[in-house]
C-alpha cells in the first residue's frame, strides 16, 4: 500500500511542478518587464514553434493576443531577425560616424 501512496505523492508533485513551470511560462509571455524579443521567444519556446517570417501569417493575431504585443511590434522583431540573418545591424542602432569637433575660430571664413 506504501508504494502506490508514494507513487501516487510522486505523479501529483510532478503534475503540481509541471503546472507550475507552466504558469511561470505564461506570465514570462505577457510580463511587461520583458522586452518583446523575449516575450516573442518565451511564447516560441512555450508552443515549440517559431516567429513566422511572413508580416501577414495569421498566427501573429494569436501570438499578439497571448502576449499583448502589438501587432506593429511583433512585425518589428520580424524585421529585426531578417536584418539579423542578412547580417545587418538591427534598426535604430546604426552609429553615426565619428565627426571631430571643429572650434569656431578654425572655421574658415566663407564655408560656415
Amino acid at each position: 500500500m506504501q508504494l502506490i501512496e508514494d507513487r501516487n505523492e510522486r505523479l501529483a508533485r510532478e503534475e503540481y511542478e509541471r503546472e507550475q513551470t507552466r504558469t511561470q511560462r505564461y506570465e514570462e509571455l505577457r510580463s511587461e518587464f520583458n522586452s518583446t524579443a523575449v516575450r516573442i521567444r518565451a511564447w516560441e519556446k512555450l508552443h515549440g514553434l517559431r516567429l513566422p517570417t511572413s508580416s501577414i501569417h495569421p498566427i501573429l493575431r494569436v501570438i499578439a493576443a497571448a502576449t499583448g504585443i502589438p501587432l506593429a511590434d511583433i512585425r518589428g522583431e520580424q524585421q529585426t531577425r531578417r536584418d539579423a540573418r542578412a547580417g545587418q545591424p538591427p534598426a535604430g542602432k546604426i552609429e553615426a560616424p565619428v565627426v571631430p569637433d571643429i572650434a569656431p575660430a578654425e572655421v574658415v571664413e566663407g564655408q560656415a
